[in-house]
């Protein structure tokens, strides 16, 4: 009767080395990071347009390219085609961006149609190209009462289908009204 391997006989003992910065390539980005930021309302005092735009003041402190797509003017999805001057400003941008944020208020227990639509005029694919995939994405929500997370949780599952790199990281703001001064 033969003696069963012992279990360290099958481990494999050679450890491939740490990568160093040669591994990497040499190339780095010649632009700005940059960044496009959604809202999600279309009120003239809009805390999510405001979050957003001190949003972009930050981005562009630490040095990236922030752009503000300003939702006025975008029809429903299927009410125009692609043609729209509002859908290919979006689209363009889409394509444009290296990573995006998106805000929306939260409106019974949701993230807002506007918001909703906006992404829905992002085509699955511009040619053989996904104008998200491999993005990176934060989600951020503005509350009129207490913190809530609906409206970023569902965000977070659209960027996530639309094969985005969605950050665990989000920001709900509670009680936003307050925290802006006129």
């Amino acid at each position: 009767m033969s003696e069963p391997a012992s279990p360290s006989s099958n481990l494999v003992t050679s450890v491939a080395p740490a990568p160093t910065t040669e591994d990497f390539a040499k190339t780095y980005s010649e632009h700005k990071p940059r960044i496009l930021l959604l809202y999600g309302s279309l009120r003239a005092r809009s805390y999510s347009r405001l979050v957003i735009e001190e949003s972009a003041r930050l981005l562009e402190y630490y040095g990236c390219e922030a752009k503000i797509f300003d939702p006025t003017g975008l029809p429903q999805p299927d009410t125009e085609d692609e043609t729209h001057p509002k859908v290919k400003e979006l689209r363009e941008l889409m394509m444009w961006s290296e990573g995006q944020i998106w805000c929306s208020p939260e409106r019974h227990g949701s993230m807002t149609g506007i918001i909703k639509s906006i992404i829905d005029w992002v085509p699955l694919s511009i040619g053989a190209v996904r104008p998200t995939q491999g993005k990176t994405l934060a989600v951020m929500q503005v509350s009129g009462g207490s913190q809530s997370f609906n409206a970023v949780n569902q965000m977070r599952v659209l960027g996530r289908w639309m094969r985005m790199l969605t950050i665990p990281n989000q920001s709900s703001v509670a009680k936003a009204f307050l925290e802006f001064e006129d």
